[in-house]
């Protein structure tokens, strides 16, 4: 397997097909980082050579020997108050006042198969895919002790990091910060990529040098937020999509994050990411351990392809879960756009006939269905069905449904509650609101205290008695505000700041009861569309809404930058209509589908008011879908440009055996009197023969990837391209 150890020498290294991961115990005890990068089977702390430089301080067991500090050498897990003055991954602060931390090695286990941790998502594995290393460090006061666990996946280039603090003392030590990734690089130039964005426009990819200082990417939020995706890229400045050195990590939680990156005095990278140390503190007691969420690792020497496929792999196969994870996703129409809370019975039934005529799988009633509920003023927390929208309630819609050949799904919103609510009136005290100060609201509501487990226990309830009631086959989980205003009346005064990671503990429970309690519905992660995208998230919905922005233009960017940390099969995208409700663009309904095929694909409109020729082009869609699916899901996917600077956007999938492949995509403006301009293809053998959309068009594999494909003549903005690849035979 993937760990190997120098005992005598303290020495460890976590190796995958390509990559090698190096630590080393010092004379003093010290963990540091050695290495990460390409495997190079060779020690390579010979690289760690320091000059003695002004105003590090020296511990004290290191005599006079002024070149070693902590302030320089590079750190596996770095602490603060002890002389470290780069950002740390662990603080606390101790029953006396004071906030040293002082962590030595103490031993090391190794474990077949992947660790879990208590009440959260992970990676996970099983002894056959997967090993796992132990690091127990110490603090020299004797009253702490931390596990740094390792879990190696060896064919995914992976490796996942996560700690565990204990507290041995015999009194509590206030954790006020608490990470799960310390990556210190020693070596070499590095840029940074990250995702950030705002509602409706999320995950746009940005680049940019490191500064000499800290970068931050983070969400005090209560989610991981439209704002910054909880994940990051070093990469080196010639990196590109196939060539050069990068280095990505992401964050299973689904909570306020924060990740810095810091280039210090002597050009050193130090990464750091865990729950955001502004709305976290944790007592812990005589006894207890905390365990941090999960951080994942891999490295790419091949560029921003081959990251990309190694986080698409694990999610795919090592965090989503169930029926779903590697399954093909139902073609559904969700109602919202066509209706919003404006509809009954005979408008959903009259959809659902159109849809079925159509060819899609499934309808989902979004929100509006239960409660009192005309508007987002009211209704949320009263998950009982609003009879006098739907006569018969949602077993005798669901069945018309089924009967029409289709399956059925609803949309729920449960960690929120309106003031105008049954709920809110029988129980003012689940919701998450200061005494003597007056909410804030997001969207005219409030957000329950997911932390108590009668909260947990009453969502249970109400949701299960709904699902039991009919045949449901999906929900869409929604959640539509940011949180603040933390205060729990479950919790002590001193136990406040540990409320908004136990809120996410809450979360993941009750998610966890209704995924395995109903594993045959497929659940469907949403906040405000892609507020909440992010692996913590996948572990329980294996696809998310990746955006309340449909326009097919805007989602090019969006998609794009999901893509390269979050495989295709995880993205929820629909058609819908034109001119678009969040921009009024008005696109071609080739290139709208086009788009929503890169994703669990779907419509977003009211398919009985289309023209005849648009509901024949539907039918086409779906065929086409159908067909593409196992190739869009499962093959490798390639960017072949960058749709924030170039004026077209193109992607395309391979599958594993290089037979098959397909180019979508489409040119944002059309220019006159200019020559056709060719793509070049990736993933392809270059030794065999790809007929073209089954014409007579022939070219070989080499001459697709060096000279490329001449892009369509385009006619109109936002033309649609399509390139389907297939192996000539003979």
């Amino acid at each position: 397997m993937g760990i190997y150890i120098n005992e005598q020498e303290k020495f460890f290294s976590l190796k995958t097909n390509n990559t090698e991961y190096q630590m080393q115990a010092d004379e003093y005890g010290v963990l540091k980082h050695i290495w990460y990068g390409e495997r190079v089977e060779n020690n390579m702390s010979y690289l760690l050579e320091y000059p003695d430089v002004g105003f590090s301080g020296n511990p004290y067991d290191a005599g006079n020997d002024r070149t070693y500090s902590l302030n320089t050498l590079p750190l596996e897990y770095a602490c603060s108050g002890i002389g470290d003055f780069r950002i740390p991954a662990v603080s606390v602060k101790h029953s006396d006042g004071s906030c040293a931390l002082d962590l030595r090695y103490k031993s090391f286990k190794i474990k077949k198969g992947k660790y879990n941790i208590t009440g959260m998502p992970a990676v996970y594995g099983n002894e056959s895919d997967s090993e796992t290393l132990e690091i127990i460090l110490y603090d020299t006061s004797g009253k702490i002790e931390i596990t740094l666990r390792y879990g190696v996946l060896e064919k995914y280039d992976i490796i996942t990091r996560s700690a565990v603090i204990r507290n041995l003392g015999q009194k509590s030590v206030i954790l006020e910060k608490a990470a799960s990734l310390c990556l210190d690089i020693p070596h070499f130039e590095w840029e940074l990529v990250h995702f950030h964005g705002r509602h409706a426009m999320e995950r746009l990819s940005q680049r940019s040098p490191l500064i000499n200082g800290i970068q931050e990417i983070a969400s005090t939020r209560g989610t991981s937020s439209h704002q910054h995706n909880p994940s990051f890229i070093l990469c080196s400045p010639e990196c590109t999509e196939n060539s050069g050195e990068c280095i990505g990590s992401f964050f299973v939680y689904s909570g306020s994050f924060q990740a810095q990156v810091e280039r210090d005095e002597l050009g050193q990278i130090r990464a750091v990411m865990g729950i955001h140390p502004g709305l976290f503190s944790w007592n812990l007691k005589p006894g207890d351990i905390f365990e941090t969420p999960e951080a994942v690792l891999t490295y790419s020497k091949n560029g921003f392809s081959k990251l990309s496929y190694n986080f698409h792999k694990v999610i795919r196969e090592h965090i989503c879960r169930g029926k779903y994870k590697l399954a093909e996703r139902p073609v559904l129409i969700n109602n919202w756009e066509a209706t919003y809370f404006d509809f009954n019975s005979d408008k959903i039934l009259e959809i659902a006939k159109e849809s079925a005529e159509l060819g899609v799988d499934m309808l989902v009633l979004d929100d509006g269905w239960f409660g009192k509920r005309d508007d987002d003023c009211s209704g949320l927390g009263d998950w009982f069905v609003n009879e006098k929208k739907l006569q018969g309630g949602i077993y005798e819609l669901a069945e018309n449904v089924k009967n029409m050949g289709m399956r059925f799904g609803l949309w729920f919103e449960p960690e929120m509650i309106s003031e105008d609510s049954e709920l809110y009136r029988e129980h003012p005290e689940w919701a998450i609101r200061i005494p003597d100060r007056q909410p804030t609201r997001g969207r005219y509501q409030l957000v329950l205290d997911m932390s108590r487990e009668d909260v947990q226990d009453y969502l249970y309830k109400v949701i299960s008695n709904i699902l039991d009631s009919a045949e449901i086959s999906y929900i869409k989980w929604d959640m539509n505000r940011s949180i603040c205003d933390w205060y729990s009346g479950f919790l002590t005064a001193e136990g406040q700041g540990e409320l908004p990671h136990r809120y996410m503990l809450g979360l993941y429970a009750l998610l966890e009861r209704l995924t395995s309690d109903y594993p045959e519905i497929l659940f469907e992660g949403c906040s405000g569309g892609g507020g909440r995208f992010d692996a913590g998230m996948l572990y329980y919905c294996p696809q998310i809404w990746c955006s309340d922005d449909t326009d097919a233009y805007e989602r090019t960017k969006i998609q794009y930058g999901t893509s390269f940390i979050y495989p295709v099969s995880s993205v929820g995208s629909h058609v819908s209509v034109v001119p678009n409700h969040q921009t009024g663009r008005i696109t071609p309904m080739e290139t709208r589908a086009i788009t929503a095929m890169a994703g669990s694909f779907g419509y977003e409109l009211d398919l009985s008011s289309l023209s005849e020729q648009d509901k024949q082009s539907v039918k086409l869609h779906i065929k086409k879908f159908r067909e593409y699916a196992p190739l869009i899901h499962n093959g490798k996917y390639y960017r072949l440009s960058n749709p924030i600077n170039d004026n077209y956007a193109l992607w395309e999938f391979v599958s594993d055996d290089e037979t098959e492949a397909l180019v979508h995509g489409m040119v944002y403006r059309t220019e006159p009197n200019m020559k056709r301009k060719s793509i070049k293809l990736e993933g392809l053998n270059p030794d065999y023969q790809y007929q073209v959309n089954g014409s007579s068009e022939v070219y070989s594999g080499a001459a697709l990837m060096k000279g490329g494909i001449l892009l369509p003549k385009a006619w109109g903005d936002y033309c649609p391209v399509e390139f389907h690849l297939k192996k000539q035979e003979g």
